[in-house]
């Protein structure tokens, strides 16, 4: 009997050391070193706000507004394409159906995530695929520029990237909703569009929040997208901390991430505090 306690017991400390271990002691000396002095090119144990002042009072705060705005656009743009995906696999497919569909949107991510990126570069591109139609439909007279290396491609690129991971909340969110309430409120006379918005849109507001969550905090934290498909000199913050690291400058990089994570860890809080958990987790925790 001790003896299964004891493996009880350490089965159940298991995951908590280990997220102890890889993500809050690497984030706590994250937030350390952001403190710290830049010296030539060393670091040095301090406690200093010069890294977090170079952040708000120079030109990475612009970088900081327009990784923002970005953010919230493909977030957006991501909830609107992954809602009624997520709608029709919950309301409108059986649920064995559904999860298998669910699953194909996890093939992509198969491939490296790298090659996926770069894949866009040849398909936008003015001897691209996509161009190549538009000319021979007749709906441009020339290859399109904007197509690639632009706020249309990074968009392109954060939407494609994020907006799968979007779905599986909002289906678990939506699968939740007992649909005796939606024939209940046909029954006393509504119809299907005012059904949506009095019952099946309010009862998915946690699944939505927690969807934008993983959109907004993908996006406002990706680098690759804007290094790739936005071109030289198109910056958002995850390549602006790795620019910072490039150049050695580990606390303006610490600062500039430590900034990131609060803005998640606010998110999450004000999803936490909100919701109800059982809410979003739908059928897994019935």
């Amino acid at each position: 009997m001790l003896k299964k306690n004891i493996i009880r017991y350490v089965l159940f400390l298991i995951p908590p050391v280990f997220v102890a271990f890889f993500l809050i002691v690497p984030l706590a000396f994250t937030i350390v070193i952001s403190f710290w002095e830049r010296v030539g090119f060393r670091v040095r144990p301090a406690f200093t706000l010069n890294s977090y002042i170079d952040f708000f009072y120079g030109v990475r705060l612009l970088v900081l507004e327009r990784s923002f705005l970005v953010s919230v656009e493909a977030t957006i743009i991501s909830l609107l394409i992954a809602y009624p995906i997520a709608y029709f696999l919950a309301a409108r497919v059986r649920t064995a159906l559904g999860r298998n569909v669910l699953l194909l949107f996890t093939i992509p991510f198969l491939v490296n995530y790298i090659i996926r990126t770069f894949s866009w570069t040849y398909l936008l591109g003015r001897t691209g695929p996509v161009n190549e139609v538009l000319v021979n439909l007749g709906l441009a007279s020339s290859p399109l520029d904007w197509l690639l290396y632009s706020d249309f491609a990074v968009l392109l690129g954060l939407v494609t990237s994020y907006m799968p991971f979007m779905i599986f909340p909002l289906w678990l969110s939506l699968s939740r909703i007992d649909p005796q309430m939606i024939e209940a409120s046909w029954l006393l006379g509504a119809n299907p569009v005012r059904s949506f918005l009095k019952i099946t849109l309010p009862l998915s507001v946690p699944g939505i929040f927690a969807s934008v969550i993983f959109g907004f905090v993908g996006c406002f934290g990706e680098s690759a997208v804007p290094i790739i498909l936005g071109g030289v000199g198109y910056q958002l913050m995850g390549n602006t901390i790795t620019s910072a690291m490039d150049v050695l400058n580990y606390p303006l990089a610490a600062a500039m991430s430590s900034v990131v994570v609060g803005s998640m860890v606010l998110l999450l809080l004000l999803w936490y505090f909100a919701f109800d958990m059982r809410s979003f987790l739908g059928k897994i925790l019935s």
